[in-house]
């Protein structure tokens, strides 16, 4: 008697569970994927704090060198407006066209791998569906009911309450 009732107890404490997931799942479903999509937003704003403080600190980095290297304008100045350097005896390369279009494919690439990530699991997305949420809460209540009826507290039989004790002759 005493295994069957814990048999009883761990059927119920399963199946209850398992119904109560379901019906929890199919009730917030809006809710976690808000959740999912929040989570999402917060992880890219980070990426992006970290571009800027990475920039931040190049920034600073150049201000000092531009303090310390009064020549370095001089330097940069070539690359950055685009002009040809003056300096005889000196090698300057040239990316061409194609190797440009390939680093910049590379790139765009890369952050079309980025924003194409989905901020919510795929399961969640169809949990979510209007059909299969609502089979997804009938079937919850349904495991839950089962539960409920058949894994419940047992009841002792109305027989035995009943009946008296028979008297032998």
């Amino acid at each position: 008697m005493q295994a069957q009732n814990i048999i009883r107890t761990l059927l119920f404490i399963i199946f209850f569970a398992i119904g109560a997931t379901a019906l929890a799942g199919a009730i917030l479903c809006d809710d976690l994927i808000e959740h999912y999509h929040n989570k999402h937003l917060l992880k890219e704003l980070q990426t992006s704090i970290q571009k800027l403080d990475s920039l931040n600190t190049d920034y600073d980095v150049l201000l000092t060198q531009l303090e310390q290297d009064p020549n370095l304008i001089k330097r940069i100045a070539p690359a950055t407006l685009g002009t040809e350097p003056n300096e005889p005896n000196t090698a300057y390369p040239r990316a061409t066209a194609q190797k440009l279009a390939a680093a910049r494919q590379a790139l765009t690439e890369d952050t079309q791998q980025i924003n194409n990530q989905t901020a919510s699991p795929q399961w969640l997305s169809r949990c979510c569906r209007p059909r299969r949420r609502a089979i997804l809460l009938a079937c919850g209540a349904c495991l839950v009911l089962i539960s409920f009826i058949f894994f419940g507290p047992a009841k002792p039989d109305d027989r035995k309450k009943n009946s008296k004790p028979r008297t032998q002759f």
